[in-house]
């Protein structure tokens, strides 16, 4: 599939970088002109804050609240080192960088923009000989050398798909992810995203439950300052978070897949094997 490379800069000083979270200045903002969707949003340095495609990797902050810290924290280290970012101080509290020898140069392969305005990016550290703002076919050779494919092949990231990423790209990752799982990598002995998960509170999901981060967001968003699990599933029917389930090529709605049990909780169907969608095609009731 074609996607527009855009050549740039990859920054964390004074950001708060996770293992899937960076932000980048295009070496010529109006190739991000050429992304379908929104207009890429530009702080003022002109930086662009990416989705990085087809993962998700666990929360170091949202909304005040983190996941298992070595996890993230792992998946976080391995982005700077795959990008060439040095010497990285953070501030006292471990959440925002203040020093680092970033700007380090890569590229982008983007088609689009999301809702949020960010570009949905695979990321790629170093040179290429292709034109800048040129298109690119993206290959699984390409794909396999992107920090995208590093973070999944390393069980560092969960696989999370949205309907802009065709299968042919898909399916790799979803390989990548099979191995890192049966081998034990990364976040895959501990995950309980399907095995189910006791949520009394939001402390266990801070401290020793590994989860989607996807649903670790929902409940975040629900629970807040110490509330209780009833009504979670009325509150995931209010959001109406369409999706497809691969397996049966069923459209339905993230509220369909999540099994609720008193504060037991748990993902009725493995995340490799949904496809979210960015607009919202349902209705609600």
């Amino acid at each position: 599939m074609a996607f527009f490379l855009i050549k740039g800069t990859f920054h964390v000083k004074g950001y708060s970088p996770d293992g899937d979270s960076i932000r980048f200045r295009a070496r010529n903002p109006d190739n991000l002109k050429k992304l379908s969707g929104p207009a890429a949003e530009l702080n003022a340095r002109g930086h662009a804050q990416l989705r990085v495609e087809g993962v998700d990797a666990l929360e170091t902050h949202y909304q005040g609240y983190h996941q298992p810290m070595k996890l993230a924290r792992a998946a976080c280290r391995y982005l700077l080192s795959y990008l060439g970012i040095d010497e990285v101080v953070w501030d006292e509290s471990q959440s925002r960088v203040i020093k680092a020898q970033d700007e380090t140069e890569g590229y982008i392969l983007a088609r689009s923009t999301e809702a949020n305005r960010r570009p949905v990016a695979f990321v790629f550290a170093g040179g290429i000989e292709h034109r800048d703002g040129s298109e690119v076919i993206l290959d699984e050779s390409i794909l396999k050398r992107s920090l995208n494919y590093g973070l999944i092949a390393r069980g560092l990231a969960y696989p999370t798909y949205y309907n802009g990423l065709f299968s042919d790209l898909r399916l790799p990752l979803t390989r990548a992810m099979a191995s890192a799982r049966s081998e034990g990598r990364g976040i895959w002995p501990c995950d309980l995203t399907t095995k189910g998960f006791f949520v009394p509170s939001l402390e266990p999901l801070t401290e020793n439950v590994v989860i989607l981060p996807k649903l670790f967001r929902r409940l975040v968003d629900y629970m807040g300052d110490g509330g209780m699990m009833d009504g979670f599933r009325a509150h995931l029917q209010a959001r109406c978070e369409p999706l497809v389930r691969v397996s049966q090529v069923h459209f339905t709605r993230l509220d369909a897949v999540v099994d609720v049990k008193g504060d037991r909780v748990r993902l009725i169907e493995s995340p490799e094997n949904l496809i979210f969608l960015d607009k919202v095609l349902c209705k609600k009731s």
